[in-house]
């Protein structure tokens, strides 16, 4: 498996961005020919050799003619399908912005539809973002990981004022996200580099077990005296076979919540796309026996889960951490049985075999439907399975 691992001492903006995947191998020339499809005036990519604290790396920088546009979401998603980027490019790069415009509607309470872009709708943040997009496709790896982020500290100009560091949308893009500490004041991570680590970033943590192939270093603008300023990109090859990505653990104790209200909470977190909710009987203070629910969901379902578990069983706090895990790689697929199709999960186990798992509500469909044992249903399917 092949494995990048971006590690964020100093932040990560746009170009550090691009610099790194550009020193890493990505031709220049080919993230060229992609932008000049968008339709921007003069944009013109220039990658040198830069040092910071002693350190090289490749600094790119976009030179385009003077503009003051301020676009919307749906001007730069326009460019994005009028160009020739590959279907796979322009995906990410639309998903990039559309985090991008969620970040800056909730923070200025607007709309994705009415909601401008400043400094990140100008030429170089949209060459940066879509030179990005289309490096990470031509790069063609299947896991990405990350360090904690850095955001600096201080204050900073932008287009609204005096901020505080992270700017406001910076901050709601790494909602979920581990920060670092940083003794530098200044902006170390852009809302351009906020939105790219969001979105294309499988897992935060420490560098995983590889084989490294290839380092990549790409540079900031600016010149720190504490460190260098560089975003460093590490390419490599794992022997792990199995997939990992990270999710959040939500829990809490409850000792004065009726059963059927649990129950209820817990069919609401399901349907709010919980990835797994499940009861333990604990014992509480004062020897009362009690409850801990516990609810794995993705950084993007926290808030609405918080809000789901504070409301249906008026807990006073919510515990919760995020996990790293492995997991099999799955398909969806389907098998005859004597009774009819029956839905299923087909997993690779380690050793490359395969394993089929019926779904519980395609095989209650048809055992109720026959008046067959369930046990039946599920037995006949994975032998339909083990046939073939």
């Amino acid at each position: 498996m092949k494995i990048a691992y971006l590690d964020c001492l100093s932040g990560i903006s746009g170009d550090m961005t691009l610099g790194a995947l550009v020193d890493a191998g990505v031709p220049l020339d080919a993230i060229q020919q992609g932008i000049d499809s968008l339709g921007l005036p003069s944009c013109r990519l220039e990658a040198s050799e830069v040092k910071r604290k002693g350190f090289r790396a490749t600094k790119v920088n976009v030179i385009h003619e003077p503009e003051h546009a301020h676009r919307h979401l749906h001007h730069i998603t326009d460019m994005i399908d009028g160009s020739t980027l590959t279907a796979t490019q322009q995906d990410l790069a639309r998903r990039i912005f559309t985090r991008l415009a969620e970040a800056e509607a909730k923070v200025h309470g607007s709309t994705l539809e009415k909601v401008h872009f400043h400094e990140v709708g100008a030429v170089d943040s949209i060459a940066d973002i879509v030179g990005s997009a289309i490096a990470w496709d031509l790069l063609k790896v299947d896991h990405i990981a990350c360090s904690a982020i850095p955001t600096g500290h201080g204050q900073i100009k932008i287009a609204h004022g005096l901020v505080s560091v992270p700017a406001p949308a910076t901050a709601e893009l790494l909602k979920g996200i581990p920060l670092a500490a940083s003794p530098v004041a200044s902006e170390l991570t852009t809302p351009t580099g906020a939105a790219i680590v969001s979105t294309i970033v499988d897992q935060f943590g420490e560098l995983p077990p590889m084989k490294i192939s290839t380092i990549g270093y790409g540079a900031g603008d600016k010149d720190f005296t504490e460190q260098g300023n560089l975003l460093r990109l590490f390419i490599g090859e794992s022997d792990d076979a199995l997939e990992s990505d990270q999710i959040w653990v939500l829990e809490t104790n409850l000792d004065d919540v009726p059963g059927e209200a649990i129950g209820h909470c817990t069919t609401r977190l399901f349907e709010s796309g919980a990835l797994d909710v499940y009861t333990t009987p604990i014992q509480m203070k004062k020897n009362r026996p009690g409850v801990k629910l516990t609810v794995l969901c993705a950084a993007a379902d926290i808030r609405r889960a918080e809000k789901i578990i504070f409301k249906e069983t008026l807990t006073l706090g919510i515990r919760r951490w995020v996990a790293s895990r492995h997991k099999l790689s799955r398909t969806a697929d389907t098998v005859e049985t004597q009774w009819g199709a029956v839905a299923g999960k087909v997993a690779t186990l380690p050793d490359g075999s395969l394993s089929f798992s019926p779904e519980f509500e395609a095989c209650r469909a048809i055992a109720e439907e026959h008046d067959v044992p369930l046990r039946e249903i599920y037995d006949a399917a994975r032998a339909a399975f083990s046939a073939r």
